[in-house]
């Protein structure tokens, strides 16, 4: 990757054109927000965790197989983990690997997963993987996004999408993140026709991460802080029915586009990087969307 790259939040657009991409700094600002976090003092961290998966003390004593009385005295800082015993409790307690590297380095270890950028030759097989599903999705845009939705990777088409909702010449100002992309005002919202039902979803969404991610967290905030946003999060109806699926439905300059989209995962990341990061595939709804973008590839 270029290291001439614009800022991690704005759009930047260096053409691969042998495989049809352009490409964002690997850096993230997860990564970012998690290095400015101190290391707190191991029980503390172990119990808030805990606590945050609805565990009682007995009952995570119970599915680790150890005693209440040793998680009782690990969180009281009575009792020192081994290695071993931390590396079990973050499978347990099924934390992000960036929170199990954080467990440990606040038990006195080092940390045992590694963040590697995206370009890095040890990722050279998970890159592959990822060019190719990203040129199969062609002519309908897939886009590969890291823990708080900033882009890193996306096909033609994604960039044509993009260009059609920020207009000519907006993709080296423009915020490369599908959760402000939709929500700011001056960016692609005026063009949902739906906005406020793809919003709600993107609200529920993001609270969720931001349970695990404090970078999510800050991103919630930023956005709730937008036009009309903070209105739409008090009025949620949190106990309401989720639909089988979400429309994302566009209307600009005498085109209207219908999309589903589909998110993938790496299956079995050892890598912090890799569990970042999603693929978010842009797929027709109807038959008139899907001739739209077979058009737009070809010219």
């Amino acid at each position: 990757m270029s290291d001439s790259h614009l800022r991690l939040d704005r759009i930047s657009l260096p053409r691969d054109d042998a495989a049809g991409r352009f490409v964002m700094s690997s850096l993230t600002a997860d990564s970012a927000a998690s290095a400015a976090l101190p290391a707190p003092d191991f029980g503390i961290l172990m119990r808030q965790w805990r606590r945050r998966r609805g565990l009682s003390q007995l009952h995570l004593a119970e599915t680790g197989g150890v005693s209440q009385r040793h998680v009782s005295f690990l969180e009281s800082g009575r009792a020192r983990p081994s290695r071993q015993m931390v590396l079990h409790l973050g499978e347990l307690l099924d934390l992000p690997l960036r929170e199990r590297n954080r467990l440990l380095t606040a038990a006195g270890f080092a940390a045992a997963y590694r963040e590697s950028r995206l370009d890095a030759p040890q990722l050279a097989e998970a890159r592959m993987a990822l060019d190719l599903l990203l040129r199969q999705q062609e002519p309908f845009p897939a886009i590969v996004v890291d823990g708080t939705w900033t882009m890193q990777l996306g096909n033609r088409a994604a960039q044509r999408m993009i260009g059609f909702l920020l207009g000519p010449g907006a993709a080296g100002d423009s915020p490369a993140n599908l959760i402000r992309l939709p929500l700011h005002p001056k960016l692609a919202r005026p063009y949902i026709v739906n906005w406020e039902e793809v919003a709600a979803a993107m609200l529920h969404q993001l609270q969720r991460e931001a349970l695990d991610n404090p970078a999510a967290a800050a991103l919630l905030a930023e956005v709730r802080r937008y036009p009309d946003v903070e209105t739409l999060w008090r009025g949620l109806d949190w106990d309401a029915a989720p639909r089988s699926v979400l429309t994302f439905r566009v209307e600009k300059d005498g085109l209207a586009l219908s999309l589903v989209t589909l998110i993938a995962t790496f299956g079995t990341p050892q890598d912090v990087t890799l569990q970042d990061l999603r693929i978010e595939s842009f797929l027709p709804a109807d038959a008139a969307t899907e001739r739209i973008f077979r058009q737009l590839a070809e010219g």
